[in-house]
């Protein structure tokens, strides 16, 4: 098979499958990984595959990002849940880092009565949610992302760097066993990442519906967690795989 038709069929492959392995795609095509590596890069360069760790998937296959207007009602009992449970981890007096997001939004609505925190966020909808309240409310300032209400770019990089938190509460986009927490975009990722770093501890909050999702840069490996909080959507089977690598605390939304 010519190198042309043999990444042809590799795209084919992809548009049915969603996602290829190396090792196989190497037995299956008789030719050395290293050959389908060059094949995946040269794909990829052209727009038409994202690599992953070990093999690649269809640009179609990932989770993107999602307005706000569009999110902050769905599935919003299961994200109430899960930001109760998260509260009960929040020490008295601590320094807490919340990611942007809906489910992050819930938990900074059931902190607002309390005045021993101190809150860092990135999300202007939780700072607004706490304008009122007696905590220590720090943003980190940065670009707005129109429609979503997040900040990024260097002044928020700079910020995470030069702070300690005792607690993180990360949003997710898509969570995968094998390809850990993900996130739309580069940036994101990096945000996310300089969180984890700035925070003694990182708890996952994210509904059943993220599960079993990727999207398209890695934030980390569910190892690098101290654990995650969803809800009971998640099935008994899925529960049960999850928590080989990480701990999952389940939730059930009140009815």
């Amino acid at each position: 098979m010519l190198p042309k038709e043999r990444r042809r069929w590799i795209e084919k492959q992809l548009i049915t499958q969603g996602k290829v392995d190396i090792e196989e795609l190497s037995q299956q095509l008789n030719v050395s990984a290293m050959t389908i590596r060059r094949d995946l890069a040269l794909l990829e360069r052209e727009g038409k595959i994202v690599r992953t760790h070990g093999g690649a998937i269809h640009p179609k296959s990932l989770i993107q990002e999602t307005p706000y207007s569009t999110k902050k009602e769905k599935n919003i009992e299961q994200k109430k849940a899960i930001a109760r449970k998260a509260v009960e981890l929040i020490p008295e007096g601590a320094n807490v880092i919340l990611d942007s997001g809906t489910t992050t939004i819930e938990v900074a609505r059931l902190i607002k009565d309390r005045e021993d925190l101190t809150v860092i966020t990135n999300d202007i909808k939780i700072a607004a949610e706490l304008m009122e309240s007696k905590l220590k409310v720090i943003v980190t300032g940065g670009e707005l992302q129109n429609q979503v209400g997040t900040l990024y770019g260097w002044p928020t990089q700079e910020l995470l760097k030069n702070i300690h938190a005792d607690i993180f509460f990360l949003g997710a986009h898509a969570v995968d066993i094998a390809s850990g927490v993900t996130s739309p975009t580069f940036e994101k990722s990096l945000i996310k990442k300089l969180m984890m770093q700035a925070a003694e501890s990182t708890w996952l909050l994210a509904d059943s519906s993220k599960f079993n999702q990727k999207a398209f840069s890695l934030v980390c490996q569910l190892s690098e967690l101290e654990g995650i909080i969803t809800d009971t959507g998640l099935s008994q089977e899925d529960q049960c795989k999850y928590s080989e690598h990480v701990n999952v605390i389940v939730v059930r939304p009140i009815e």
